[in-house]
């Protein structure tokens, strides 16, 4: 089949190279896609918001599935503008996207299902914002309900930084604080059938032992040795199957991605949040270790043919992915530097590999920074210990000026 990945992050990348190796695949497209998805797909220019934009191109090259990676376009209406042309698309319609693009409308849809979630108040004005910030006391959650890119959650012990941000949100949901580690499980669904991933764990915070500011994630890795047995299934049970059969009675099916975002807490899995698209950087990790062809996969849930669909394969074994960032981000980040190594990691690393976020090819040929996340080094290894290595080895023959990275990314996970 043909294939057109909408989106140009480190996720598309990580997209695109799974497409790419399924045998299946007979040519592969990315819009605007990014210097590393060039490099395996054909690039075409085009505003990922417009839907009629990329249903048009979608027509142009004879597209069999378009997949929409980005929440914004999903949020926009982008897969449905696609469908409305008769092309099968993976991805959550307008309404059903709003599970991201409202952390409000996502807890109304837990309550009616039935699935454990953090207790929470809906502010839109000083008054409630001043009166759900009594209620829980600090640890502070305070989350922007609209798309912030990954950033509009603030958790802090300082009551006026979370006022504040509670402030410049306008609607803003405040909730009490979860404790326990946290979790990330994807879900293909077609909106019946449920198949989960395997779970990952990403990292947030900027810095080294969970400091700094919040970022849209610096790193994961898969799988979890520590996660009890049975809990892709206990998620699957109280968390996942419930939603979307919840979706489905409201007559706003879920068909795409469900990212359930989890913490484990003292009195069991809570959803932290939900997302309507693979996560970044957990999709790095994820898909390194699918060994089933991700485009069937994909399609089946397009067409609502999962129930069809082959059991899933994974390797035994373990990926780890580091982020690379630009100077000052979060923060408004530097952009236009020259990176090297790429081809020494191509070269000399074979377990290693590294995704492109963002990422420009100038006209001399040379790859520069173009966004705050620049590239996910990924690796695989035979378990956790191994793949962190082999990703920080490859992390060290990257030269970006004034970059910055984690350096304890599966650390703890792989008892170093």
């Amino acid at each position: 089949m043909k294939v057109l990945v909408i989106g140009g992050g480190a996720r598309e990348h990580a997209l695109c190279r799974s497409l790419s190796l399924d045998p299946d695949v007979t040519a592969l497209h990315c819009a605007p896609g990014n210097a590393g998805t060039a490099e395996i797909a054909r690039a075409h220019p085009v505003d990922v918001m417009d839907g009629a934009a990329v249903a048009d191109l979608a027509e142009s090259i004879g597209a069999d599935l378009v997949v929409v990676g980005p929440e914004a376009p999903l949020v926009a209406g982008v897969a449905d503008a696609v469908r409305a042309r008769g092309i099968d698309c993976f991805g959550p319609s307008r309404e059903a996207a709003a599970m991201e693009g409202s952390k409000a409308f996502a807890k109304e849809v837990m309550a009616a299902a039935g699935v454990p979630t953090a207790r929470a108040y809906v502010c839109t004005t000083p008054e409630e914002v001043d009166a759900a910030l009594d209620a829980f006391g600090p640890p502070y959650v305070v989350k922007d309900d609209g798309l912030a890119a990954g950033k509009g959650v603030v958790v802090t012990e300082d009551l006026a930084a979370a006022r504040a941000h509670a402030l410049a949100c306008g609607r803003v949901v405040i909730e009490e604080y979860l404790d326990g580690p946290e979790v990330s499980l994807f879900a293909v669904t077609d909106g019946e059938t449920v198949v989960p991933l395997q779970p990952a764990q990403d990292f947030k915070r900027a810095l080294d032992a969970d400091q700094g500011p919040n970022t849209g994630g610096m790193g994961a890795y898969s799988p979890l040795p520590w996660a009890e047995p049975g809990l892709v299934e206990e998620i699957e049970r109280t968390v996942l199957r419930p939603t979307v059969d919840e979706l489905r009675r409201r007559g706003t099916p879920f068909s795409g991605l469900l990212y359930a975002g989890l913490a484990l807490t003292s009195r069991g899995v809570r959803v932290i949040e939900f997302n309507a698209r693979f996560g970044d950087p957990e999709t790095q990790v994820v898909l390194a270790r699918l060994r089933t062809p991700l485009a069937g996969l994909l399609r089946a849930a397009a067409t609502g043919q999962l129930a069809g669909h082959p059991p899933l394969l994974w390797s035994d074994g373990a990926a780890v992915t580091v982020v690379i960032a630009s100077h000052n981000y979060p923060d408004t980040p530097r952009t236009g530097d020259p990176i090297t190594g790429l081809a020494d990691v191509a070269e000399k690393d074979e377990h290693a590999y590294v995704l492109h976020a963002g990422t420009r090819a100038e006209a001399d040929g040379r790859i520069v920074s173009a966004g705050g996340r620049v590239l996910s080094v990924t690796a695989t290894g035979a378990d956790l210990a191994q793949a962190r290595e082999r990703a920080y080895r490859a992390v060290d023959r990257i030269g970006l000026d004034g970059s910055h990275h984690r350096t304890d990314i599966a650390r703890a996970a792989a008892g170093l």
